[in-house]
């Protein structure tokens, strides 16, 4: 195998892990009735007119399985982190006591819990296609080689090696979302 395939196998290795790192992330956003700090990640406050993470202004704790509690680092952020909880689509309900913020986690319900499954489902199978997005591009990339210099019997062995990531990285997607199947269906 050549080095220019070898390299594209590398780009095309980190770029599966990307598309994998992302729907882990993904599904971290996903709550399952239980409270995390991480479920604010990507909540962003109005800090003096930039728009700032929320752990970055405040820090976040679970006091308890249902309790997210929000201790803002600066008195005058209490109102903007709770406008910001407020204005997402994390439908939560602050509770502010001039001090602290607390987010009560409701448990959820058989029908939510089947809608979270359904939203997980979705972000499993966008991680797949932007994997298989990747596996097209490379082999494409690989192909062009054929018409350069390189032999037919490298571009096959390239091609086998591309089809063997995708199917390890679709795997491991499978795999997270088994998890997280399994964690929001735990009551």
């Amino acid at each position: 195998m050549t080095e220019e395939i070898q390299m594209y196998l590398d780009e095309t290795d980190d770029n599966m892990k990307k598309a994998v790192s992302h729907v882990a992330g993904e599904f971290k956003k996903i709550r399952a009735g239980k409270a995390q700090p991480n479920m604010l990640d990507g909540l962003l406050v109005d800090y003096y007119g930039n728009s700032t993470p929320i752990n970055q202004v405040s820090s976040i704790t679970t006091p308890d399985a249902r309790t997210v509690l929000i201790k803002p680092w600066e008195k005058k952020m209490v109102n903007e982190i709770e406008r910001a909880i407020i204005n997402s689509d994390l439908g939560l309900n602050p509770q502010n006591d001039g001090e602290v913020i607390r987010l009560n986690i409701p448990p959820l319900t058989e029908e939510r819990r089947k809608n979270l499954v359904k939203q997980a489902k979705n972000e499993a199978e966008t991680g797949k296609i932007s994997v298989r997005n990747i596996r097209k591009d490379a082999n494409e990339s690989i192909k062009k080689l054929l018409k350069e210099s390189t032999s037919e019997d490298d571009v096959k062995e390239g091609e086998d090696k591309v089809q063997e990531l995708t199917n390890s990285y679709i795997a491991k997607i499978d795999s997270l979302f088994e998890e997280k199947e399994k964690e929001i269906m735990t009551i």
